[in-house]
């Protein structure tokens, strides 16, 4: 009797095994939950050939929805602020790379910069049709969604086309973003606005009131940080070649939430993952949902914190 069962045992695992080795890698365990918020960067990410390929230009309406019909929970866009102050969305810094245009956004009105369709060269221009939109058309698109989604609004400030007072336009795109989140009704907990620009942070604010502000760092991490913790904002936004686990510890000590943006193959996407942020900006929805086992779903919920993550925020 005792070796029947013995054996039974032996076979039932056997069985688990078999299971196991059908059903392919092991999904990897972030170990916080259901992992962190999904947000497409620039929509679906930059013109690439492979791993994934990519036909839709950066902060495009339909590079923006394709990101959210594979489950994103959220978008990050890139703002600028048109000649005649409408806030446009376009991820350059000029308009040479991505349309037939020359100069800067600054230097166009809105209707002009909405007739400029994007160029990526071949093959991309015989798949995609996409041209320059406005943050209205995007927020009145959004607003035919079932639920709306995060945003992560990433304000260029930086003009070059001013090269002796490159900000000397920054109070004029936070206020004119402010009358259009406040014309459609954009809820604040759905906001993340981001800037290089510790100076604008102040009206922001002000503008923008309930809406979470983080701090964009790409070097200097150290000096950085302390500016986030002393502006009180709610978030540092990290690019993918600054954050490391200890850097994020760090963050989280100072009970700031954790953004980084990047990541494309399976390999970068996990060393992102490991890093244990908050939330990912990434260049390849599919593969960070694939790797977080939601399989192209969005989160029903908002994502569980780990252990020394902020318990408030706008993650959460």
């Amino acid at each position: 009797m005792h070796k029947r069962i013995l054996r039974a045992c032996y076979l039932l695992g056997l069985l688990s095994l078999a299971a196991c080795a059908r059903s392919g890698p092991a999904r990897v365990d972030t170990g916080f939950g259901r992992g962190p918020q999904v947000l497409g960067h620039a929509g679906s990410g930059f013109f690439t050939p492979i791993s994934p390929f990519n036909a839709l230009p950066p902060s495009s309406l339909g590079g923006i929805r394709h990101a959210l019909d594979r489950g994103a929970d959220g978008v990050e866009i890139d703002l600028q602020l048109s000649q005649d102050s409408v806030p446009m969305l376009f991820h350059d810094e000029d308009l040479t790379n991505r349309t037939a245009a020359q100069g800067y956004v600054s230097q166009h009105p809105a209707a002009e910069l909405t007739r400029l369709r994007y160029t990526g060269g071949w093959p991309y221009d015989w798949l995609q049709h996409e041209r320059v939109a406005t943050l209205d058309e995007l927020l009145t698109e959004l607003a035919t969604r079932p639920t709306f989604p995060y945003l992560h609004l990433d304000l260029h400030e930086h003009d070059d086309a001013n090269f002796a007072q490159p900000y000397v336009r920054s109070p004029a795109l936070i206020r004119a973003i402010a009358r259009v989140l406040r014309r459609h009704h954009v809820p604040p907990a759905r906001l993340l606005i981001l800037t290089q620009y510790e100076p604008s942070l102040r009206q922001l604010r002000r503008e923008i009131p309930g809406a979470a502000l983080g701090l964009e760092i790409t070097d200097q991490f150290e000096e950085r940080l302390a500016q986030a913790a002393a502006a009180q904002v709610e978030a540092v936004v990290l690019s993918k070649y600054v954050i490391t686990p200890e850097r994020v510890a760090q963050a989280h000590a100072k009970g700031l939430q954790v953004v980084v943006f990047g990541g494309r193959s399976r390999k970068a996407i996990q060393r992102l993952l490991n890093c244990r942020p908050d939330g990912i900006e990434v260049d390849n929805v599919p593969q960070l949902l694939s790797l977080l086992g939601r399989r192209g779903r969005p989160a029903e919920a908002a994502p569980q914190a780990h252990a020394g993550a902020p318990k408030a925020g706008p993650l959460r």
